[in-house]
């Protein structure tokens, strides 16, 4: 859990690691950060994943609004149990990561893929412009990012019936 900042010589240095007490959230649902020795609380903090796609419950950073960090954890194990709590509830529903059960329908026309899956979050259509948006995390999982930015996940291929290995089986 550390701050940086660049020292007049150019190279970086590091201020003392900030040191957490809790994550909570006030009456208007804003993230709220105590940090020890300071007596006014941090409103309206950012939490979210650094790296890596594999691993999304490691390193997790706090920020400010304005996008500076305040503390970095290598794990939510490092957080007393109401702040993990808290820290893993904005995670999820920060982001939208259906997961793919099942592809119903797969087109490729201008190089542009259309996907349309069933996933643990309902039924969705996405675009897939290029090679580049489909990150593999093991011979067998792999995150699909479409046209506007979201993900989706696929956790094992040989979980899926054999259409949809079929269609999705080109990109691994």
């Amino acid at each position: 859990m550390s701050e940086s900042s660049e020292t007049k010589g150019g190279s970086a240095s590091f201020d003392p690691p900030a040191r957490v007490k809790s994550v909570s959230r006030n009456e208007q649902g804003q993230l709220v950060v105590r940090l020890e020795g300071q007596d006014e609380p941090i409103v309206d903090v950012r939490v979210a994943r650094c790296f890596p796609w594999s691993t999304p419950d490691t390193y997790i950073s706090i920020r400010k609004k304005e996008g500076k960090e305040i503390a970095l954890f290598k794990t939510l194990d490092e957080m007393d149990e109401g702040s993990r709590k808290t820290v893993a509830e904005e995670l999820q529903d920060k982001n939208f990561n259906p997961k793919i059960r099942r592809v119903i329908d797969y087109k490729s026309e201008f190089g542009i893929l259309s996907i349309t899956a069933q996933t643990d979050r309902g039924l969705v259509t996405f675009q897939i412009r290029s090679r580049d948006d489909v990150r593999l995390l093991s011979p067998t999982r792999a995150i699909f990012r479409d046209a506007d930015g979201n993900t989706y996940e696929l956790s094992d291929l040989h979980a899926l019936d054999p259409r949809s290995r079929k269609y999705l089986q080109e990109h691994f």
